[in-house]
């Protein structure tokens, strides 16, 4: 269609939503901070994590979680400058025999002295010669319980997630992840004095929740040798007297508005060509990363549009 002089002019098209053509190539939160993602045992925290740093374009180095730490440290053993700060400023040394140190109580001393004979196996395929348990360094008990999955003092925790903090570059220009921590009320209190010394905010405070039944599912799904029931109804009755009051005390310091609770158990079923229902693992963890988009406080729509071009990308790399 045309105008008398001639003129082209343009029909709209009905209907046409421009809002679903729109592509995120990248998506970043600006400034500093800390996202917590919090949670029992299976509740899929590491599969959540993983898709909001790829969403939220967060560097895999920035996305902090206990099992990482604990490897990264003393395989970061050899650097001095890393080891001077564990030693000075939190008293962990390759130097300090563990059965010596400010944390070797009893209980602690019965637990190496069971560990003994393997204890020893370890430091001599280290040192490359046969070795006595109770040389076992602190680090060297640290690479142990770590490689064994044995739990390290508390204090050590504490000290490792804020050298670990500390040690992240451009930590007043980029957000990070930390992942499975606090666990307990105690944690939390410290967590809270090292970010403020760093001047360092939470963002917000992510809490997965699944109920106890479907946590002993999917432990089961998972099949880990140490997924025993006994094991897993420990593990959960440790995240209701431990955990659940840390999230309640980050409630309580940093209000209402900085918690957001998700339901991790969102399942999604596929109707196959036969007419039966096939579960689908991908589109339930995209369920439950919505909602924890949400939390951050996204809208829906960008949402949607940030997760189509996510699997655009993934579909181009395939």
């Amino acid at each position: 269609m045309a105008r008398d002089d001639d003129t082209p002019t343009v029909e709209p098209v009905r209907g046409l939503d421009l809002g679903r053509r729109l592509i995120f190539k990248e998506v970043e939160i600006a400034g500093s901070g800390v996202i917590i993602l919090t949670g029992p045992s299976s509740c899929g925290k590491g599969e959540i994590a993983k898709a909001m740093c790829e969403l939220l374009s967060i560097e895999r180095d920035r996305w902090l979680s206990m099992g990482d730490i604990l490897r990264r440290t003393y395989e970061r053993a050899r650097s001095p400058d890393f080891m001077k700060l564990l030693a000075d400023r939190y008293s962990i040394s390759d130097q300090v025999p563990i059965l010596d140190c400010i944390d070797s109580k009893p209980e602690l001393a019965r637990k190496i002295e069971e560990q003994a004979v393997p204890l020893a196996a370890a430091l001599a395929r280290k040192r490359g010669v046969s070795a006595d348990w109770r040389t076992a360094s602190q680090l060297d008990w640290l690479e142990y319980c770590t490689t064994h999955g044995l739990l390290v003092p508390n204090r050590w925790t504490q000290a490792l997630i804020a050298a670990d903090i500390q040690q992240l570059p451009d930590l007043d220009k980029k957000i990070f992840l930390l992942d499975g921590y606090p666990r307990t009320r105690v944690a939390a209190e410290r967590l809270l004095e090292d970010l403020a010394a760093l001047h360092l905010p939470v963002l917000k405070v992510l809490h997965l929740s699944i109920s106890k039944q479907e946590m002993l599912h999917r432990a089961g799904l998972r099949g880990r040798i140490d997924d025993d029931k006994d094991s897993l109804l420990k593990r959960f009755e440790f995240y209701v007297e431990n955990v659940q009051p840390s999230v309640d005390y980050l409630k309580e310091k940093l209000g209402s508005d900085r918690i957001a609770l998700i339901d991790a158990h969102q399942p999604h079923y596929t109707t196959q060509d036969d007419g039966t229902s096939r579960f689908d693992l991908g589109r339930s963890i995209e369920n439950v990363v919505r909602s924890a988009l949400r939390g951050l406080g996204l809208p829906r729509f960008i949402i949607d549009r940030m997760l189509a071009s996510q699997q655009a990308k993934a579909a181009r790399a395939n």
